[in-house]
């Protein structure tokens, strides 16, 4: 079978909407043949051409046309094989600590800062420290990075009793478990909580 069928075959296999560059099709052949078959398939409209290196099976709504995939899954896809967080300012969001919202998708990572450009949108990736990626995927994972952005004088007792709340016992335990790589006002915060909700 030849290369360019092989990787129509393998597309075919993939979730509309799902996002992927070249390198899935690496072991198949020749990045040139790669790229010529994705530029085929884009031109033949089998595929959407997301942004520079990023591809997907196109996914439609009645509504809005095609669908683009959700800027996490844009992140994790064009930094594969990095560590990607969700941004502390988000991360707060989704757990109910703040009402602010983001105007523009950022999250931490692993390796180097850089932006990508989808149509109108951004998103932003930026480089963070090991601590700050420390549970990263987790809900667990979530907590922290909220709790970073929010920062010394905003994480109090009660915030973390909200966290409490949110966040499954695993995950919270998983959270407790951090505490060597947390800042030092961020684990007597967390340990005081504790202590108190223990009594």
């Amino acid at each position: 079978m030849k290369i360019a069928e092989l990787i129509r075959n393998r597309i075919e296999q993939m979730q509309p909407g799902e996002p992927f560059t070249p390198a899935v099709f690496l072991e198949l052949g020749a990045r040139a043949v790669i790229d010529q078959t994705l530029s085929r398939l884009v031109k033949a409209g089998e595929i959407l051409r997301v942004t520079r290196g990023v591809f997907m099976r196109p996914k439609k709504s009645r509504y809005v046309g095609n669908v683009m995939p959700e800027p996490f899954k844009l992140a994790e896809t064009f930094a594969k094989g990095e560590t990607i967080q969700v941004h502390g300012a988000e991360a707060a969001r989704q757990l109910e600590l703040t009402t602010q919202m983001p105007t523009q998708p950022v999250f931490y990572t692993s390796g180097r800062s850089k932006r990508l450009r989808i149509g109108k949108m951004e998103i932003r990736l930026q480089h963070a420290c090991s601590r700050k990626l420390a549970l990263a995927g987790r809900m667990a994972g979530l907590a922290l990075s909220a709790l970073w952005y929010l920062g010394k004088h905003e994480v109090t007792e009660s915030v973390i009793a909200k966290i409490h709340k949110k966040l499954p016992p695993a995950e919270f335990e998983a959270l407790r478990s951090a505490v060597p790589l947390m800042p030092a006002w961020m684990a007597e915060t967390l340990l005081r909580y504790e202590s108190a909700h223990r009594a």
